[in-house]
């Protein structure tokens, strides 16, 4: 077995950190290469109890269907009356995966800051609702306070921010 890629995140929604990792590897000692997907997921409460835990192990193949049958279960068990999301079939946001350029950074700036929601600018920009979130800090916008700026970190603050760099 031999790991291509590894991605690690840890998110903060409200109360709960979420820990994520996502592995691609290869498979060759079951007589051929066979690419693997390995994602564990944890998350923690407010006290740091246990809240999620699991893993799956997938075959390259499936990645995408079990990730739509695992959205579409979450929502329909735990939505509140929220309808599943559907991409069409098989069918994904036309720019999706397309790179960013200065011109479009700064209308998802734009946007962000003149108090568009995610949906909308994830319309406007044909892409989907989390490559707007993901995209949002890179341009200096919280993802999580629509319409608000990410704060300045104390290291990288200057006089005008309220302190010297550190």
């Amino acid at each position: 077995m031999s790991i291509i890629e590894e991605r690690r995140t840890e998110i903060r929604a409200q109360e709960t950190i979420y820990q994520i990792a996502v592995s691609t590897r290869t498979d060759d000692d079951r007589g051929e290469p066979n690419t693997r997907v390995m994602i564990t997921l944890e998350a923690g409460g407010p006290g740091g109890e246990p809240v999620a835990e699991g893993s799956l192990d997938l075959d390259l193949d499936v990645a995408a269907t079990v990730a739509d049958l695992i959205a579409d279960g979450l929502l329909s068990v735990g939505g509140a009356g929220r309808s599943p999301r559907r991409r069409s079939a098989g069918r994904a946001a036309a720019q999706q995966g397309r790179p960013w350029n200065e011109e479009m950074d700064a209308e998802l700036e734009s946007r962000w800051v003149a108090g568009e929601s995610v949906a909308e600018i994830a319309a406007y920009f044909e892409r989907t609702p989390g490559g707007i979130r993901a995209r949002l800090p890179r341009v200096g916008c919280d993802p999580e306070n629509p319409g608000c700026y990410l704060p300045v970190p104390p290291s990288k603050r200057t006089d005008l921010d309220g302190g010297e760099p550190g």
